[in-house]
């Protein structure tokens, strides 16, 4: 405890600084949809890589001075969005005792009520925004609107105090759902969409789908939806649990690609992301909490594997960061570990090494191609996956296999070829390769589930354009592709 106050402390001090607030993405524009309809964009054409952290109950359980530490952690670890449980029961109440519904859906008395609920959601909100980061706000859990509380008279009147609420914070993001499959409630959720849309036309929208679900199996044409986003979930390989029917194959539970593939197969293409993986320190399955816990090497495999398949992004979890759970309240999913000694995980702080990558290559035309690996690969674990550019490629192993390369993939005689660590961001360089057929290139690690490496390969004229060099060992502003 005595550590966590005096970071606390330390964290205030620093950002209490003036010039210390973070870069804000929204002054490129408000986000939008790219031209090729796979990626997310500000309205002057700066890429959003979406990085999001799972914080679920920070409306509930965080005070002011938590709040601001906690997003302060955020930021300083890369990530620019955080997902929030906007309301979980009507009413929800917040650690102030403070009610999300004093006098039912009638929201005309809100700001008659002092510091209250939706007084402190502002505080979120605005801190937020002064973090650069945006609130994906989940506007209502799915099972309590599930439970009928809230019927779709309710939903037009709660869809319009939060759009005329929250329609000019820069920082919104709305979601709809939570944790539900889109056939529970349809004409509730739609109604809700379709309410806050009208009022609050500029903050994109997605859904929240269940676990081993996707938001395009039920709304991928509708005109509110701007992406997809899908819950890969907690299940381990083999681990059904009795779930009944979902998306993918039995026992393919962790390829999480597969939603990504199935989407980009669709008729009509939007971006997508995988918004709720394993957690770092839930167990395998969820709910047995004497099954082991899924760990830093298995976040990072699910954000590689899901955004080198074609996602415009990817969101982390943790059991403790997403409950803030605190000695004196009692942990789901057999959390122990206080918020505040988890929020320096490994896997927390690893997750913006795959974003600082992809926003330091050719962004836009960026696209899935398995065929640059040439070869005889393994399933699961043992299966790579990889991404090209015009004149680059990013291939990943989970186990730091040899991976054997197709380079005429790509433009130019002569390619550039690094290896980069997603553990802690560091570059190796290997070697200039003229053309071939096919090259391989050994991991600098013994092979071993998680020995992970991502290789790079660039055109060699491409990456002296883009500030690439044989000296670079991490990635700095200079190299930085806009």
């Amino acid at each position: 405890m005595k550590s966590y106050i005096f970071s606390l402390i330390a964290a205030l001090m620093l950002i209490s600084v003036p010039g210390q607030s973070a870069e804000k993405p929204w002054k490129h524009g408000q986000l939008q949809v790219s031209a090729n309809q796979r990626y997310l964009q500000h309205a002057d054409g700066t890429p959003f890589f979406w990085l999001g952290e799972t914080g679920w109950l920070m409306p509930e359980r965080l005070n002011r001075d938590e709040v601001t530490y906690y997003l302060s952690e955020c930021s300083r670890n890369g990530y620019n969005v955080v997902q929030i449980q906007t309301i979980n029961g009507v009413p929800a109440y917040n650690c102030y005792g403070a009610s999300s519904h004093p006098a039912g859906y009638d929201f005309s008395v809100i700001d008659q009520q002092g510091y209250g609920y939706w007084q402190h959601m502002d505080h979120i909100v605005r801190t937020a925004e002064r973090f650069g980061i945006y609130i994906g706000m989940v506007c209502i859990w799915g099972n309590v609107v599930k439970s009928g509380a809230m019927d779709t008279i309710q939903a037009r009147q709660y869809g319009t105090f939060l759009a005329e609420r929250y329609k000019d914070s820069p920082n919104i993001v709305w979601i709809i759902g939570g944790d539900i499959q889109g056939y529970h409630k349809t004409a509730e959720w739609e109604t809700l969409a379709r309410t806050i849309r009208a009022i609050d036309p500029n903050h994109v929208m997605t859904f929240h789908p269940r676990g081993r679900t996707c938001s395009a199996t039920w709304f991928n044409d509708a005109e509110w939806l701007d992406f997809n986003m899908f819950q890969s979930g907690h299940r381990r390989y083999g681990q059904r649990n009795g779930d009944g029917d979902y998306t993918i194959a039995e026992d393919t539970e962790e390829d999480n690609w597969q939603y990504v593939e199935t989407a980009m197969k669709l008729p009509r293409i939007k971006p997508i992301l995988d918004g709720e993986p394993s957690y770092e320190r839930i167990p395998q399955g969820l709910h047995d909490v004497t099954q082991p816990q899924w760990t830093a090497a298995d976040c990072r495999r699910y954000a590689w594997w899901s955004v080198l398949a074609g996602s415009c992004g990817h969101t982390y979890g943790n059991n403790a960061l997403m409950q803030f759970y605190r000695p004196g309240i009692t942990g789901a999913y057999g959390c122990s570990t206080p918020w505040y000694e988890a929020i320096h995980d490994p896997g927390f702080r690893q997750m913006r090494y795959v974003k600082d990558l992809m926003l330091h290559l050719p962004y836009m035309d960026r696209v899935p191609d398995q065929s640059v690996l040439v070869g005889e690969y393994g399933t699961r674990y043992e299966r790579p996956i990889a991404s090209r550019g015009k004149d680059y490629i990013v291939a990943y192993t989970y186990t730091g296999q040899t991976l054997t390369l197709d380079l005429t993939k790509i433009s130019g005689k002569r390619k550039q070829a690094w290896w980069y660590n997603p553990a802690d961001g560091t570059l190796s360089y290997i070697d200039e390769v003229k053309s071939s057929n096919k090259h391989s290139f050994k991991p600098d690690v013994n092979p071993g589930e998680g020995n992970d490496r991502a290789l790079i390969i660039i055109d060699a004229a491409r990456a002296k354009q883009l500030g690439w060099t044989a000296e670079m060992t991490e990635f700095n502003e200079e190299n930085d592709e806009k």
